[in-house]
């Protein structure tokens, strides 16, 4: 059964940092591609962030390019998620998701709630 457990999330102001940490179990890491989805109250989830299972490559929305790093540690079977320059707008829970499509929405984490005040 695979399991995805997330971590890092929690109150910051505007312009500060975050890193969510996600560690997958259940299944190969290597070989899975990883990413970050978030919900805002009201809204539908969306994409943040995504990376590529054996390329390495990754992908961002365009709201949050330039701000936030996308990475993975295959030792570790962990994928990061480095937020710089937070806004009130990146108010939301955030989603960790795996699986072989892309963007990976096969798998779920509970989600960490990220509030970033003005």
């Amino acid at each position: 059964q695979v399991q995805l457990v997330e971590s890092g999330g929690g109150l910051v102001q505007a312009g500060g940092s975050l890193r969510l940490s996600c560690v997958m179990s259940g299944r190969t890491f290597w070989n899975t591609n990883m990413g970050w989805f978030r919900q805002a109250p009201g809204k539908e989830r969306e994409f943040v962030a995504g990376i590529k299972r054996l390329s390495g490559s990754t992908e961002y929305a365009d709201s949050v390019k330039g701000r936030f790093t996308i990475s993975r540690d295959n030792a570790k079977i962990t994928v990061l998620l480095q937020m710089n320059s937070l806004k009130p707008e990146d108010t939301a829970v955030y989603y960790c998701a795996a699986g072989t499509a892309w963007p990976p929405n096969t798998y779920w984490g509970q989600g960490t709630q990220v509030t970033v005040s003005s």
